[in-house]
């Protein structure tokens, strides 16, 4: 499989004010998707999956904070990654491979008699 991964952590809960700052962000509302370009739905689709949940952030040390307005998604998609662990990232990414692999081989069919 050629699966690719992206997030979207667009989506933030901030502080108003917090140890002289504005607009800390101090949690992430992230989704995380899957594509696999190698293999196809009946209509010509990349087979997808994703995740999501939110993940709180570290606001303890603000000695290089980013103004709110200068954050980048690579920057939050950092913060999000280190305050899960690369152990967490990995299984959620295994999680969304597995996902697409039961949609190519289903293991299991609902089906309806009558």
């Amino acid at each position: 499989m050629a699966i690719t991964y992206t997030w979207d952590v667009s989506t933030v809960d901030t502080y108003p004010t917090h140890e002289s700052q504005s607009d800390v962000v101090y949690n992430v509302h992230w989704r995380l998707n899957a594509e696999d370009d190698a293999n196809q739905d009946a209509e010509g689709n990349n087979q997808t999956a994703s995740t999501y949940g939110s993940q709180s952030v570290d606001t303890s040390d603000l000695s290089s904070f980013t103004a709110f307005a200068d954050l980048t998604a690579s920057d939050v998609q950092g913060w999000v990654e280190t305050a899960m662990g690369a152990d967490a990232v990995t299984a959620l990414k295994a999680g969304l491979d597995a996902q697409i692999a039961e949609k190519i081989t289903p293991t299991s069919v609902t089906k309806t008699i009558g």
